[in-house]
Formats: C-alpha cells, structure tokens, sequence
C-alpha cells in the first residue's frame, strides 16, 4: 500500500502512523515506565551473543521472548537454549502450531519463544519478564512494538538488544529486495503480452527468470495502481492497456531511502549509554520526553564467560541442518526425464544432513574458501563431515559414496568425496556423468527454472555397487540437484 499512495516522504510516515498508530500510542504510554530496563550490549561473534543468552536469561525470573530476524537464527537459537537446560521453541511463519507455542509462554510452560516478527501485535502477556533481539531490528517503530511487551504488569523487566553488524547487513538486503526493480516489472510485463489468455504465478515460473515471491511482488503492487497496468481475474493475471508511470518508480525510490535512514536510526541507538535508550525511542516516534522516567534498575552484565562461548562455537559447528527432499515436480514436469506430478516414494532420497549455511559462523566460512579460493576443501572439512555422520548415524548407513559431478569444476567435489569415502573405510565410485554445460544453478531464480535447467543433464554410469549410497555435493540451494540425482539413483 505505502508504494501505490505515498507522495513524498512525510506521506508515507503519515501513512505509517495511521497503519500503526493505535499500537504506537499504546506502547509510548506502557513504555514511559521505570520498571522497563532498555540496554544495548556489543557483541563480536555470534557465538558471544549465544553464550550471552545462555548465561544471562536462567537469572532472570519469569518467561520472555527472543526477536530473531530469519527463521533459521530462530531454529538455531532456540536448539542452543534447549541444549543448555531452557525450554525453548522456535515460533515462525512455518509454525504449524502457533497457538500452541503462544499459550505455552503465556503459562510459562517455557522459558523461552526464539520468535520472528511473525509473533504480531495480537499477542499479549502482561508478565513478560524480558525481551531480547538476537539481531537488530530494521526501524524504531518495529523495536518499540517488540520491546514494549516487556514487563507491563510486572515490577522489573529487561529489554535487550545484542549489537552486531550482520544485523545490518540483513536489514539492508531487506531494503535492497522489499520492492522489484523497473528491469523485473519489465520481464513481467513481457511475459504477459506474450499470453493474453492470462497466466498464474505458478504458470509464470517455467515462462519467467524470477523468484516467486519477487514475480508476486511485482503483480501485487502494479495493481495497486490507479489506473493498474495489471488485473487478477479467476486466479490469473492479464495486462491492461494501462502503462507503468515514472511516478511508481520515484514512489519506491523515496520508500527506499525512508528505509535506509531508519535503519541509520536504529544504528544510532545501538550506539547509546545506558538510561539514554528510553528518551530516544520516544523521541524518534514524536513522544513526549519531558516525562521520560529513567530505570531504577542495574542494567545487566555484558560480560560473558569463555568457556560458554566456546561452546557456543561448537554447536554452530555441530549444529545439523536437515535436508528434506522435494516430493514433487515443478509445473508441467521435467520433459526430457519425463516426469510430473509427485515423486514416488521409491524415487525419494532420506533425510540428509548439510555441514553448514554458507558462510555462517560455523564450517561456512571454511567452505567458502575452499571453493572459491582454495578449489580444494581442507581436511577439515572431511573429518567434521565423519563427525557429522556418526552423531547422525543414518540407518542404515551408506556403504559406498558418490558425488555430483561438475563440469566447470571436474576435481573438486569428486576429491573430496573420495577422501571422505576413504576416512569412512567405504569405496567410491564416479556413478553420475553431466552430459553437457548448462547455465550455473545460481542463475536460475526459480524452482521450476532451477528444475528445468537440469532436466537431461545428468545419467547413471552402471554397473552400481550394492548397498545404500551417500550422495555428496558442495551446496545445496533449491534441492533440485540432489533430488534429480537421487531419483536417477533409486531408479
């Protein structure tokens, strides 16, 4: 909405306002209270601010809430307070059970919710005893929404944010990627001139280079538009005759830089002493500071001990990302392998597991290097694999390994597959042959562009020994790789 109606930058924090402003009020007045401890603590890893959590929060009495900007940082934070003795649970977008996870914190049945901005303005618990963000949040308003659940009915409660700069780096990709840009509304565009019987977004994919989400972004905010260059009709989109005006683009560009500066605003919070943190939020929202109380409270230690994030560290380095197979072919099917519809249940993959997130704080880093800097994974890298898969222990266990193959990059995976069959005392075998050059997955912005690009690439090389099979790679992005090459190998 606030990219079709704002004209100028005082609109769209008017419009802001009027979205918003019950709620805001609500918090300015509950927040003007000196039982509500704000702080900001730095810390320079990720492991600290985990370490930082799992030493802090057991002392403080009563259930809270922790702000993660991603669903994986909520995963992850939420299994490192487990493993420490806390009851907590993850609660996002993919929660199938929110009401659940939500009446669970309101009886304190856990310690703690490791939440996204999914736990929303409906929620309400006057005994918060703390919130904290595990990352910075992108503006002042979401902070002051978040944070002033803390301690409404209760005489102390803390509101910490842990500083860190990957926060903003998140924050600003937000920005980057919250609006298209006139290159992908053009693609659009075109694909809908070339079917003016009209297409839905899933019939877009196979026909268009672009995420889904980015392709709904597109279509959502041009028929917002008065007159729309875009209509909806019985689930499909067609064109009109209308055409996009130079003022939609200056609209997103000011949305824009609005968003930049908040970020900068946010930033400049992190930066400030303690007791000065009320003041400025009220501040920011146009509040009334004359009145501003200080807290009575010691602020909590920032200090954390060694030990704890060394083994903060080492959960990030142990922590098991599941891989889950797809179970169904993109829109109109692979025709080369000709295949549509469901995967069989004899052509699925297990359960895998991945080392890491790319350049995460764990073995990522490491990752990275050996494959773009190093084109050669350490050693490393192959005994954490071997530790992974004996805390995985898989059942039943592979009793050879394969890779897939890479004709831009021959000896990489292979190499290291082998030296991981080798430490695992298992054979391996070159069992997947690409059969031609195809576009880097990484250009595929879409499932079914990614299912497509390689669709005929791969084929069995036979005989195949017996016995289950691990099947490696370098990274996983949409799956599709994996999901080809173990259907190839089931059948």
């Amino acid at each position: 909405m606030l990219a079709t109606t704002a004209t100028a930058n005082d609109r769209v924090m008017e419009d802001l306002r009027s979205v918003l402003g019950k709620e805001i009020q609500v918090y300015r007045g509950d927040l003007n209270r000196e039982n509500l401890i704000l702080q900001t603590i730095k810390l320079n890893s990720k492991a600290g601010r985990l370490a930082w959590l799992a030493e802090k929060l057991p002392s403080i009495s009563g259930s809270g809430i922790v702000y993660t900007l991603t669903i994986k940082e909520a995963n992850l934070v939420a299994s490192w307070l487990a493993s420490r003795g806390l009851k907590s649970l993850p609660y996002s977008s993919e929660s199938e059970n929110r009401e659940e996870l939500e009446d669970a914190l309101i009886n304190d049945r856990v310690k703690v919710l490791v939440a996204t901005s999914a736990l929303g303005m409906g929620f309400d618990k006057p005994n918060i005893s703390f919130v904290v963000h595990f990352q910075t949040p992108a503006s002042v308003i979401s902070y002051y929404q978040q944070v002033g659940r803390a301690g409404r009915k209760i005489p102390r409660a803390y509101g910490v944010l842990l500083v860190d700069e990957e926060s903003f780096k998140i924050d600003n990709w937000f920005v980057d990627n919250a609006f298209p840009t006139s290159e992908e509304a053009q693609e659009v565009l075109d694909t809908l001139k070339r079917f003016p019987q009209g297409l839905s977004i899933k019939q877009m994919l196979p026909n268009i280079n672009l995420p889904e989400g980015r392709i709904e972004k597109v279509l959502t905010l041009l028929s917002l538009e008065s007159p729309a260059p875009v209509v909806k009709e019985n689930g499909k989109w067609f064109l009109t005759i209308e055409e996009v005006k130079h003022e939609f683009w200056e609209r997103i560009e000011r949305i824009k830089k609005i968003k930049r500066k908040e970020i900068a605003q946010m930033k400049e919070y992190t930066k400030l002493p303690f007791g000065e943190h009320m003041p400025f939020l009220i501040s920011a929202l146009d509040g009334d500071t004359s009145k501003v109380s200080l807290p009575y409270s010691p602020e909590l230690n920032s200090s954390v001990d060694h030990q704890l994030v060394l083994d903060a560290q080492k959960f990030i380095y142990d922590y098991q990302n599941i891989l889950v197979p797809r179970k169904k072919w993109p829109t109109g099917g692979l025709p080369i392998y000709g295949v549509r519809g469901n995967l069989p249940p004899e052509g699925l993959a297990e359960l895998g597991r991945a080392l890491s997130y790319w350049e995460d704080g764990g073995w990522g880093p490491l990752v990275s290097r050996g494959k773009y800097v190093d084109h050669y994974f350490a050693d490393e890298l192959v005994h954490a694999c071997v530790e992974l898969l004996l805390k995985w222990k898989p059942d039943p266990f592979p009793q050879w390994v394969t890779c897939i193959p890479s004709l831009r990059h021959p000896e990489l995976v292979p190499d290291f597959a082998c030296r991981l069959a080798s430490a695992l005392g298992i054979p391996f075998y070159n069992a997947i042959r690409q059969t031609k050059l195809c576009p880097e997955q990484k250009s595929m912005k879409n499932s079914a562009q990614q299912a497509r690009n390689l669709d005929g690439l791969f084929v069995i090389q036979k005989p195949l020994p017996q016995g289950p099979v691990l099947l490696v790679d370098d990274m996983v992005d949409s799956g599709w790789t994996m999901t080809i090459a173990a259907f190839l190998l089931r059948k």
